[in-house]
């Protein structure tokens, strides 16, 4: 092994260590109380080490949050694959989605907040690490594709409406709480989506 490689494996394992131990730290003590210093500490790194690999905090979250919608994202192909109906497909991700983030509910407010940053740049990080709508997109490709989707909207707008709401519905849950689980109430967000807030009446007339 030549030594650009070596170093390149010992970058690599540095940053996953700072990463690990951020992580931990963010569940054990909160992300709003863990400072850059002491994942530094903790670490065993100096603070402009930890700032080489992450120029600001929240970045960790972002490499969390990526490594959720990659298993999200190979959890959908499987099971399209599979032949799994689309909107069956679209729910399980939704819950374990929910699932995920109700667990982990101190880490996805910073998380969330990053894909709103008035800094342009840091935004667009932000939904580049966190590809829900791409995900989504990647689900209802079928139905687009069969006519089974309304055609006077793209499929990527109507992704990224579904994956907005999302987002604001599980922010909202994160920082108030409801007395419904944060899959119930994503579900319930889903629902109003997918079947519209309009009453349908009957079509047909009975005798």
């Amino acid at each position: 092994m030549d030594s650009s490689s070596l170093r390149e494996r010992q970058k690599e394992r540095r940053r996953a260590r700072i990463y690990n131990v951020a992580l931990e730290l963010f569940k054990r003590s909160g992300f709003q109380a863990t400072t850059a210093t002491d994942i530094a500490k903790a670490s065993n790194v100096s603070r402009g080490t930890f700032f080489n690999y992450y120029p600001y905090k929240e970045a960790v979250l972002l490499d969390y949050g990526s490594e959720v919608m990659d298993r999200l994202r190979d959890q959908a192909e499987a099971r399209l694959s599979e032949g799994t109906p689309p909107l069956a497909v679209l729910y399980e991700i939704w819950d374990q989605l929910a699932e995920e983030n109700g667990r982990e509910r101190d880490l996805f407010p910073p998380l969330a907040y990053e894909v709103m940053n008035p800094n342009p740049e840091r935004a667009r990080t932000a939904y580049q690490a966190l590809p829900l709508s791409k995900v989504i997109e990647l689900i209802l490709r079928p139905l687009h594709q069969a006519g089974q989707i309304r055609t006077d909207m793209s499929l990527q707008r109507i992704s990224n409406l579904i994956a907005d709401t999302y987002l604001m519905v599980a922010l909202r849950w994160s920082a108030y709480g409801t007395d419904r689980t944060l899959q119930e109430e994503t579900r319930l967000a889903l629902n109003l989506l997918l079947e519209g807030a309009l009453r349908r009446e009957p079509t047909g007339r009975t005798s």
